[in-house]
């Protein structure tokens, strides 16, 4: 409900695999999402399909702890690709 106090669009999934119809459907039939916001226990089984705009500038996948906390995949996502984009793993262990 944060987001969406703040004015951004939100998308509630219930289960990884409606997430993933949702993504689908940003990414394929909209221009106009340059960041879209998903919680680790989704994008935990999504992993397929958010690696494939790892490389990509738009949209920006940003994985984010949900209710329960934080998984780390969202600060091992940072890391990594800070370290693609650098070369070198600059923000340490």
């Amino acid at each position: 409900m944060g987001f969406k106090a703040l004015g951004l669009e939100t998308y509630p999934a219930a289960n990884a695999e409606e997430a993933g119809q949702i993504l689908r459907r940003l990414t394929r039939e909209r221009d106009d999402c340059a960041i879209i916001y998903i919680e680790e226990n989704l994008a935990a089984q999504l992993g397929h399909e958010i690696d494939r705009f790892k490389d990509s500038p738009s949209p920006a996948i940003i994985l984010i702890p949900g209710r329960e906390g934080s998984l780390g995949l969202g600060l091992n996502a940072l890391r990594s690709a800070v370290e693609r984009a650098v070369g070198t793993n600059i923000l340490g262990d």
